[in-house]
């Protein structure tokens, strides 16, 4: 059941988005996957614009030919997301960096990329959660 609060205005209860996805994470009723916090995975992206992408972040940080790159374009139904996010994850020595933009994976440039002496604030701490990657 998602959690309630009080319209101080009007003393009705109401609901919002983000207290109802909240509250259904908070349950153990909540969806599988990525759909009970409304994201969905698409799949229009096109091959050649995750190769763009893929490319410019390995030579943005100086990444060896067989270092693992995944970059990924998901849609976000929840309030204040973009409708259109691309996630970026990389590997390099068993360490994993991870970034978003926000916006559709065909429209990335390379000046949307993470500046190189950036890369260190991009890696995800050992248990951190994240279910996009």
């Amino acid at each position: 059941m998602a959690s309630r609060t009080a319209c101080v205005l009007c003393y009705f209860p109401r609901v919002n988005d983000y207290e109802t996805a909240l509250g259904r994470w908070l349950s153990s009723d909540a969806m599988d996957g990525d759909a009970a916090f409304g994201l969905t995975r698409r799949s229009e992206a096109g091959p050649e614009a995750i190769a763009r992408v893929r490319d410019w972040v390995r030579d943005r940080f100086r990444l060896s030919q067989d270092a693992p790159i995944m970059v990924s374009e998901i849609t976000c139904n929840l309030p204040g997301c973009p409708p259109l996010e691309t996630v970026v994850a990389f590997w390099e020595n068993e360490t994993r960096y991870h970034f978003k933009l926000f916006k559709p994976v065909a429209e990335v440039t390379s000046d949307n990329l993470p500046f190189a002496w950036m890369k260190e604030s991009l890696i995800v701490p050992e248990g951190f959660g994240c279910d996009c990657c």
